[in-house]
């Protein structure tokens, strides 16, 4: 049985939830989300609580399903209502980025310049010129913005330059061992 299925998920002031023809509609301060609801589950909107059922003892699908919906329906809640945040950090000698409306062009040491446009939703701030703090009230949509970023100069274990995750830490590999 799915225990974190089971828990409601209590909905934070601000924060209106309607669920009509198996989609869940979600309206918060800081966006709009619209989830369709997998067939095996069922949702219930209640006193400020949603709730997700499901037929424990006859179907194991439905048992499987609880817990993800439950998950993403949580994590849609926190999104509306306080947002998600990632940084990046630029780590190498003349790495740098630089904001112009809705582009990121970044300095990574390529020929030239790489310009990223970001999605509608997100947002982008710099602190200082190595550090980028992206935010967005979807946690899938800002976790691909950010992947895309970073692969445009992924970490290296020899040097430990590339675009990081913050807090991230790049474990080094020894270099070529010279002859004797």
């Amino acid at each position: 049985m799915s225990r974190i299925g089971k828990k409601p998920i209590a909905l934070p002031q601000g924060v209106s939830v309607t669920y009509r023809e198996r989609q869940v509609h979600l309206k918060g301060p800081k966006g709009e989300h619209v989830f369709p609801v997998p067939q095996p589950v069922d949702v219930k909107v209640s006193d400020g609580k949603i709730e997700v059922l499901a037929d424990y003892v006859n179907d194991k699908a439905a048992r499987c399903m609880m817990g993800t919906v439950r998950s993403v329906l949580q994590n849609m809640v926190t999104g509306v209502s306080e947002g998600f945040i990632k940084r990046l950090q630029l780590v190498g000698v003349g790495y740098r980025a630089s904001v112009q409306g809705k582009n990121l062009e970044l300095l990574l040491g390529y020929s030239k310049p790489v310009n990223v446009t970001l999605p509608e939703s997100v947002s982008v701030e710099m602190e200082g010129q190595t550090l980028i703090v992206l935010s967005c009230h979807d946690n899938v949509l800002l976790g691909q913005t950010a992947a895309r970023i970073r692969s445009y100069r992924p970490p290296e274990p020899y040097q430990g330059k590339g675009i990081l995750y913050e807090n991230e830490r790049i474990r080094r590999k020894a270099g070529k061992a010279g002859k004797k």
